[in-house]
């Protein structure tokens, strides 16, 4: 590679992509992986981006369980008191 072509790969690796303002925009949100009724993982995405895998047995995946319980059981909760 010529020095000319390492400056101008250079100059583009330092410019922010278009792309990377719309990535940082994107929510997080959590997605159960179920099998059989049981969650046997828990995906963290940002728009349609997988991020990492959960586990839902750790600390972490059962304070994302809970809270979608949470939520799953109030909102059910209104629905009937309707």
């Amino acid at each position: 590679m010529s020095e000319n072509e390492t400056e101008i790969n250079q100059g583009a690796a330092s410019q922010p992509t278009e792309s990377a303002p719309e990535a940082a925009t994107e929510e997080i949100t959590y997605h159960a992986v179920e099998k059989d009724g049981v969650v046997t993982a828990i995906w963290e995405m940002q728009g349609r981006k997988h991020l990492r895998t959960i586990d839902p047995r750790s600390r972490q995946g059962q304070d994302i369980l809970r809270l979608y319980t949470t939520e799953h059981h109030d909102e059910a909760g209104e629905a009937a008191a309707s």
